[in-house]
């Protein structure tokens, strides 16, 4: 009984459900009709016109025509057309209903009655599904004309029998062809409104891909370009060392020894990150440097040979982020004195803490000036900028005013605006 019961159940897991197979066999038919709607139309006309045929073959009309020695030939082209025209009537309904109009006039005014007539409803479907419905208006007279005609010709009884039932027939055809469109028009707005959210959702993908993008340009260029601006001076101040004094030599040989490691580790954690290796484990993580750091990094610029002096005025209490600014902008413009101030060169760091976030930070060098890294398309000042206006803030950036020499950077970030 068990394996009977699981069989049983088994079943009804694979079973396919009666809506879902008549979806699938209706998405085929209408995918059939959209490669061919000429095969469609020819194989749905033939069938119309062999049934019409059929039916005066076999002589089944006359049981219910009003006259019925109607004579044959007459039946046969009525029969033929009430149903040929039906080749276009997806594309022309109109037409095809003004041509379907004469035989059935003829049909109502003669009592042949074919049943054939009634395919006039398949017209009215398809003008109310393709055309604007101020035409279902006209489009009843001309079908309601014969009914009205072989009503008042050939009477069965009160007119109402005969036009009622033909009225209703037309409003249930009318309203199929309407839900129908509404329908469609629902669908093509959902197909439509997904292929925008689906647009925009890859341009977003594109717009976060190019902003991390930039933003891990930033940091390369922040982390690899400071490191290697203050080897190349340990380098320099060496290699003139090494003649007069090899103990200084020495120092700055184990000065870059020290930069290259912590540039290097920097860069593999950064890379680290950036992996997405599946099984691997998860890379370590270090914080971003922060105004504690600041210490260090001007350290690490004294023993490459740049002089550096540093004000600061109040207490700093900002959040992470507004650190890293204010410590990336005086890391790059401390990294372009080394690069282009000239070895006789100084630098002068002045920082201003400000209530509620506020900070200015000024750094000026006394070396030749009007060289910077944005010459040959930097990344150093427009990476500064990006920063900057992250937080509203501003950066100056240029020459010293005559007749002072050097460079200024100058860094403002206004107060925090509440969220």
């Amino acid at each position: 009984m068990d394996s009977v019961a699981e069989e049983g159940t088994a079943e009804e897991r694979t079973a396919e459900p009666l809506t879902e197979y008549v979806q699938r066999v209706s998405r085929r038919v209408r995918a059939f009709d959209r490669r061919h709607p000429l095969a469609w139309d020819l194989h749905l006309t033939g069938f119309w016109v062999t049934a019409a045929v059929f039916h005066y073959f076999d002589g089944g009309w006359r049981t219910i025509a009003r006259v019925p020695d109607t004579p044959g030939w007459l039946a046969l082209t009525l029969s033929l057309g009430l149903t040929i025209p039906l080749l276009r009537r997806r594309t022309h309904p109109q037409a095809v209903l003004l041509a379907i109009a004469p035989a059935a006039l003829v049909n109502a005014w003669t009592g042949a009655t074919l049943q054939a007539s009634l395919l006039q409803l398949l017209v009215i479907f398809h003008i109310a599904l393709r055309r604007p419905p101020r035409n279902l208006w006209w489009a009843t007279a001309v079908v309601i004309t014969p009914v009205a005609v072989a009503a008042a010709r050939h009477p069965r009884g009160s007119p109402d029998q005969d036009i009622v039932p033909v009225l209703m027939s037309i409003v249930v055809a009318a309203a199929i062809g309407i839900t129908v469109r509404t329908r469609r028009a629902y669908t093509e707005a959902l197909e439509d409104r997904a292929r925008r959210l689906e647009t925009e959702r890859d341009q977003q993908a594109r717009l976060a891909a190019a902003a991390e993008r930039a933003r891990i340009a930033r940091e390369m260029h922040d982390i690899i370009g400071h490191n290697l601006s203050v080897i190349t001076g340990l380098a320099d101040g060496g290699r003139y060392a090494s003649a007069k004094s090899p103990e200084r030599a020495t120092q700055a040989l184990t000065a870059i020894s020290t930069t290259s490691r912590q540039a290097l580790t920097e860069l593999r954690r950064l890379l680290d990150v950036l992996r997405d290796d599946e099984g691997e484990p998860a890379p370590e993580l270090t914080p971003q440097p922060a105004l504690t750091d600041l210490d260090h990094l001007i350290d690490g610029v004294r023993s490459a040979g740049l002089s550096v002096r540093t004000t600061v005025h109040g207490t700093p209490t900002l959040p992470q982020g507004r650190q890293l600014t204010v410590y990336r902008v005086i890391q790059e413009a401390l990294t372009n004195t080394l690069k282009h101030a000239g070895p006789e060169a100084t630098a002068r760091i002045e920082i201003s803490y400000e209530e509620k976030g506020a900070v200015t930070a000024t750094v000026t060098d006394t070396g030749r000036g009007g060289e910077t890294d944005d010459t040959g398309g930097g990344r150093g000042l427009p990476g500064m900028r990006e920063r900057t206006a992250l937080y509203g803030g501003t950066l100056e950036a240029g020459p010293r005013l005559h007749p002072d020499q050097g460079w200024r950077v100058h860094l403002h970030l206004p107060e925090e605006t509440p969220q």
